[in-house]
This record gives C-alpha cells, structure tokens and sequence, in this order.
C-alpha cells in the first residue's frame, strides 16, 4: 500500500491522464490520420483556404548573447533550411565577436547597446526586420540549436491546421562534444531523459486536438504565425524567461492551437555540462514558470484546468521525493537499532539505566517505523521506479549507455524538486528583466567548433 500510494504521488494523476490521452493520440493517428502526412504547409480540407507556406515565407530569428564560440555553425546549420537572407541574428548587448562573426557569416543583424533581456530584444528584432509584415512564419532558435534536416518540412506540415498558431519543436540533446568529465556526462544524460519523458509521457498528449493544453513552446526552436505575433505580449516586466509567457498568452487570448508531434520540428541543443551551469539554467527555467503562472490569472478553460492539476502534481511530486531522503536516513537508523538489543546488557546499575531506557525507547521506536516501512521500500521507491523512466528513454533513444548513468539519476532528481520548491517560495517577490548568460558552450576539440547532431 506504502509503495503504491508514492508511486503515484511522485509520477502525479495528471501525468498518467495525459500517458492515455497520448496513447488515444497514438493509436488514432496509426490507424487513422497522420498530421504529418499533408505536403509541407498546405491547407488542409476544413481550411483550404489557408495560405500555403513555403521556405520564402519562413523567417529564422536568432537571439545572443556573447555566443562567439557557437554562432557561426548555427547560422551556417540554419542556412541549409532558408537562405541566409532569412536568418536574423539580433545581438543582445553582446561584448564579444558575436556581431562580428554573424555578419561574417551573411546573417541579417542587429546590435542592441545596451542589452535587454531576450524578451526586449525579440520584440526589438520583431519591428527592426519586419518580419511579422514580411514572414508567414518565424522559427525562434538559440545560439546553440541545430536543426534536424527535416526540421521545416516536417514542422510546417503541422501549420496545415489553419488553427494550429504554433509548433513546439522536439528538444534533443546534441550528443558530441561530450561534457569533459563524468558529472558533466550524467547531467547531460539526465537532461536527456528528461526531454524524453516529458515530451512522450506529457506533452504529446497534451498537443491532442482536443486538448490543446501544451504549458511551453520552447524558445530554443519552435515556430510561430507571424500573424499571431503582434498580439503577444513577448516582454512584460519582471519575467526572468519568455517562452512560458508566450505560451500562456496563446492560451490566455485563445489565438488558436499549439501542435507538438514526437516526429516533427526536431531539433538540437547543447545541454550545460558543469553543475553549476545546470543549476542556473533550472533555477531560471523554474523561476519563469513560477512567475508566469502567478502572472495570468485562473480562469475556467481546459487549459488553465490542466495547469492547476500539474501545478499540484509538480509540488506534490517534488516534496514525496524531498521526504523520502529523512525517511531513509530514518529507516536505516531504525534498523540498525532494531539490531542492537538492549536487553543483552547483562549488568544494569544505576549509572546506565538512564541511557539503557533510552536507548530501549530508541528500539521501540524503531520497532514502530518499521512495522510501517522499511528502508527497502523506501529505497524501491526512490530507485526502481525512476530507474524505469531511464529504461524507457535507453529504448526510446536507442542509447544503453543511459543505463549505465542512471543509477545516479535521483541525485539530480533531489535537486530538481529542490529548486522547483525554493523557486516557487522565490517567485513571490522576485523579479527579472530578462538578462542572461548563456551556460559555457563545448567546443569541438578537433575542428574547433560545436559538432552537428551526427557527431
């Protein structure tokens, strides 16, 4: 019953409920119609009026801040997808070569002095490039994000749907370079996981047609009708991220459907390799949803509906595992009382029996919390259940390698839901414009440079 019960607190209702719309999803679109199956951008029959989309209509903008060491490989990667007339790069208050080096590589750029945060300089580039009046659709990408080949034609394939407003690109981890030492390489392998899990387990189901109740379309490389854009307050003030925000104001002025497929709009990032740069790049991601949340309002949709119940599932899910280390600690020291037997104290006088009826009052304890659970318990489900989400993603990813890393997961877990507490506790009174500095990017030892997704 001990067992049963954490399970579920700890992978949380609304996960489970999201696992079967997705598998519904699934077996409707292997047995009946597939969203990837329309030619790239073309209306489908509920909308032929639509606008067909092509590469000319497609814009690629590039937000950076001193990204020297990765940005030329990311405007030449992009430049196999759109001429590099499409690519813009808008520099934000950049202090290295960064500027420089775009407009080396033929990118269309703009040098803010001084920065403004991400948000500020997407809105800044919005006006200054005028893509919103010249674009159908505009790809947000990162420094570091590298496309996979089919990335727009299967991404605009989704935009067939004259509902669908926006793409949610699949984030995958570039696997080369390797972080240099093996904390770097769990950290990266966990992030992974991660991607898997939430992506598979959340937010395919939650991308259904019906539901439409997808929390973020990442920044790093998702799509947008340029139409919706002028609509979206990209940078409000006190939000450390923008994508959450976006995402919310989507929902929030119901400007249409998000769309997520496993097999669409792919693409690569590199994932911080050092445990501090893991823990910046968390905490901010936690904190902007934080923020976003507490910044819109409830209200009676589906959406908002599903948010609250993950809200819960989160939290809830975050404090079980945080619990559970004391209880094991708790446990381990019940049993090894439980192993000492105070009654084999042969010769009692007065000077010890203070102590020795303590340490039976110790053992009675123990007798207590172990009859309740038991650090095996404990311990099964701290590690087996989570050591499944690896076994999956290793199946999924085609990757054993994971298995041998993801023994060390929990750790990294315990830290999670450390930082999604404490940020929740901060997100009351903190406040941010939006500024940041990107994680120390890996750099290909041989050629120098950030290595495409085939390594």
């Amino acid at each position: 019953m001990f067992i049963g019960i954490v399970i579920v607190l700890l992978v949380g209702a609304s996960t489970i409920f999201w696992i079967i719309v997705g598998l519904l999803r699934f077996a409707a679109e292997k047995f009946g119609t597939d969203p990837l199956a329309a030619a790239p951008g073309a209306p489908s029959r509920e909308g032929e009026g639509a606008d067909v989309i092509g590469i000319e209509d497609v814009a690629i903008l590039l937000a950076a801040h001193n990204e020297s060491a990765v940005i030329a490989r990311t405007i030449r990667q992009a430049a196999g997808h759109v001429p590099l007339s499409q690519i813009h790069v808008v520099s934000d208050g950049s202090s290295d070569d960064t500027v420089a080096i775009a407009r080396a590589e033929g990118a269309q750029v703009l040098d803010l002095n001084p920065n403004r945060g991400k948000a500020g300089a997407l809105v800044a580039a919005l006006d200054h490039f005028q893509i919103v009046t010249r674009f159908k659709v505009m790809v947000l990408l990162d420094a570091d994000t590298h496309l996979a080949p089919d990335y727009l034609d299967t991404g605009l394939r989704l935009f067939s749907d004259p509902e669908v407003v926006a793409v949610a690109g699949r984030v995958r981890t570039l696997p080369e370079p390797a972080p240099p030492t093996r904390l770097g390489r769990v950290l990266v392998s966990y992030r992974e996981r991660l991607y898997v899990v939430l992506q598979l387990f959340l937010k395919y189901g939650q991308a259904a047609k019906r539901a439409n109740a997808i929390f973020i379309v990442p920044g790093f490389a998702s799509m947008y009708r340029t139409r919706v854009l002028r609509h979206i307050d990209i940078a409000p003030p006190g939000l450390v991220i923008e994508d959450f925000n976006m995402t919310f104001e989507v929902h929030a002025k119901q400007l249409g459907r998000i769309e997520f497929h496993p097999r669409a709009a792919v693409a690569y990032t590199q994932d911080p390799g050092t445990i501090r740069d893991y823990l910046n790049q968390t905490r901010r991601w936690s904190l902007g949803f934080w923020q976003t949340a507490r910044k819109h309002r409830f209200r009676w949709r589906k959406f908002w509906v599903a948010l609250g119940f993950y809200i819960l599932d989160i939290t809830t899910s975050a404090m079980v595992y945080l619990l559970l280390l004391p209880l094991l600690a708790a446990t381990i020291v019940a049993a090894l009382l439980q192993a000492s037997n105070p009654n084999t104290v042969l010769q009692v006088d007065n000077a010890i029996w203070p102590q020795l009826h303590v340490w039976s009052s110790a053992v009675v304890w123990s007798d207590s919390l172990l009859a309740i659970v038991t650090p095996w318990q404990v311990l099964f489900v701290l590690v087996l259940p989570d050591y499944a989400l690896t076994l999956f993603a290793a199946i999924v990813l085609k990757r054993p390698k994971l298995l041998a890393v993801g023994v060390f997961f929990p750790i990294v877990r315990a830290a999670d839901a450390w930082i999604c507490l404490s940020t929740l506790w901060a997100s009351r009174r903190m406040h941010g414009d939006g500024r940041w500095v990107s994680p120390e990017r890996r750099l290909d030892v041989v050629r120098g440079e950030v290595a495409s997704p085939g390594g």
